[in-house]
């Protein structure tokens, strides 16, 4: 056992032993916030009360109750939920040591900070404090009615208070306050890419890690908010269009009803056959003095980019899109694409171009990825190409040259390591990947950055593990994943003119333009009908 005071009162976690040798200590079940119940519903967190006596912190706290979408099943978990976990090797180190703290992904629908998934043990053998945290998730941390007490972004104010609580606490656990490093997967790398420009988050962070996810990826920022509010509203008998008896209408209602129901408030919504989250991040108005956490447009934030002096890595995986047809019902799906053009365009050129201009776009992707061949079961690659590039790739690249292009220092990867046996997803979605390999998935990178239960720990596979938790690290601890050659490359910023990317494999090799056949197709495509979302332009 051992214990530590903070702000709130005292903790006792418990040593562990490290799967890589050692020992380190966990603190689990931190609170982060007040419990946002009650009249706290869908309201900005407050923070945590002190207690009395020696809380325990050996126990995971409860995860948010939530809708697995990765198995399409309930996880019980409860309303209360905002707790964190700390993982150091030492309370007492001879110098304070970099602070990681990871942002779970889950399409802000689904997923936790806990160690089933994001077991710590690789990355504190590396010399650095792990914080690991849970936010509100689905029409708890998302609903927006556009009215001061619901104006949206819960979840990602609960993000912020942990990030709040870490700095003005982690020196406690051996932690240095004035250099954390955030970091997140797929909705975490989107929340990461919102924190860099969130005026409720400057100064908590230093440093910053995206992995397959940022704000301009077109599922992350939702439209017409309240319009959804009300359709989930009449999917539960409730018919209004006023905002406050809809809020009244959604405090009353127990949080097992508040889950697993998307609605659609499109015709193209409801025909695709792809799972769409119905809430999710939003644009909030402003009311009076209150703090938003992000009330402009994406254009107009990213023509600005990013809080000065913070080094970023940003990337992506080799195969991300096979993961979301792993994820569908693929009759209806092929059955679609191939008699409504508008399937294959992206979501945000949905909203913002007219119907003609979108048969138009529909016809120019078909032909790109298919030629005049219909779509079927034996051919799915195209659309696995497609489908990572619209929700994965094609925005994160534009991210890093909107970034790049005001002088922001940003490391580009992309990850490209095949081992099925250290997926992040199931094999089943490996073996579903219609392009003649397994392929690396949408999340795949995960299992070399946290131990996972029943993974074999071969010595191959910890090769590769202590390549990626050295580059993530360096980052943390030095502001450059490579400071010297021992990896055996160097891996240079990304520019504009010469997109240079690290193809993290079994060999670590700096290369350039990175998907850059496919990248120029969508660039065009973006420059011919939506210029203002191509944000290099």
């Amino acid at each position: 056992m051992v214990r530590v005071t903070v702000s709130e009162g005292i903790l006792e976690g418990q040593v562990l032993d490290n799967v890589l040798g050692g020992k380190y200590l966990s603190f689990k079940g931190v609170p982060s916030a007040d419990p946002p119940v009650g009249d706290l519903r869908f309201k900005a967190p407050r923070p945590p009360k002190k207690w009395n006596g020696v809380r325990s912190a050996k126990d995971h706290g409860p995860i948010c109750h939530q809708f697995y979408v990765f198995t399409m099943s309930v996880r019980p978990g409860a309303e209360d939920c905002l707790f964190l976990n700390v993982y150091t090797k030492t309370v007492k180190p001879s110098r304070p040591a970099p602070v990681m703290v990871f942002i779970h992904g889950g399409a802000f629908v689904c997923g936790s900070g806990n160690s089933d998934l994001y077991k710590p043990d690789y990355l504190v053998h590396k010399d650095v404090v792990l914080v690991t945290i849970n936010y509100r998730l689905e029409i708890l941390g998302c609903l927006c009615l556009d009215i001061e007490e619901a104006p949206g972004n819960a979840g990602m104010k609960d993000q912020v208070a942990a990030l709040k609580w870490i700095k003005k606490n982690i020196h406690n656990f051996g932690g240095d306050p004035n250099n954390v490093t955030i970091f997140g997967e797929s909705a975490g790398g989107a929340s990461v890419s919102m924190h860099l420009v969130s005026p409720m988050s400057k100064g908590l962070f230093k440093r910053a890690i995206l992995q397959s996810g940022a704000l301009n990826s077109p599922w992350v920022i939702v439209n017409e908010p309240v319009e959804r509010a009300k359709a989930f509203a009449r999917s539960k008998g409730k018919d209004t269009d006023d905002v406050y008896e809809l809020l009244e209408f959604f405090k009353s209602q127990p949080v097992e009803a508040l889950i697993a129901a998307p609605v659609a408030i499109t015709f193209d919504e409801a025909c695709t056959g792809l799972y769409k989250p119905t809430f999710s991040v939003v644009v909030e108005k402003k009311f009076g003095n209150g703090k938003t956490f992000l009330h402009d447009n994406v254009p107009d934030v990213l023509k600005n980019c990013i809080n000065e002096d913070v080094e970023v890595i940003v990337g992506v995986n080799g195969d991300e899109g096979n993961m979301l047809l792993g994820l569908c019902n693929l009759d209806p799906v092929i059955e679609n694409y191939n008699r409504l053009l508008q399937s294959f365009i992206p979501l945000d050129m949905n909203w913002n171009i007219n119907i003609r201009k979108q048969l138009e776009v529909g016809r120019k992707v078909k032909e790109y990825y298919y030629g005049d061949k219909l779509v079927s079961s034996d051919n799915l690659s195209g659309l696995a190409k497609k489908a990572g590039m619209i929700n994965f790739v094609h925005s994160v690249v534009q991210w890093a040259k909107a970034c790049a292009s005001k002088q922001s220092k940003v490391y580009f990867y992309v990850f490209n390591c095949l081992n099925i046996e250290r997926a992040f997803f199931s094999s089943t979605f490996k073996t579903k990947s219609w392009s003649g390999r397994p392929g690396v998935l949408h999340g795949d990178e995960l299992m070399y950055l946290f131990a996972g239960e029943v993974f074999e720990e071969a010595p191959e596979n910890l090769k590769m593990v202590d390549k990626v938790t050295t580059l993530w690290t360096n980052l943390a601890k030095f502001g450059n994943p490579t400071p010297d050659e021992s990896l055996g490359a160097k891996w240079l910023p990304f520019t504009v003119e010469k997109q240079e990317y690290l193809d993290i494999n079994d060999t670590l090799t700096l290369k350039t333009f990175p998907f850059k056949e496919e990248i120029q197709f969508w660039e065009r495509i973006y420059d011919e009908y939506l210029a203002e979302h191509n944000f290099t332009t």
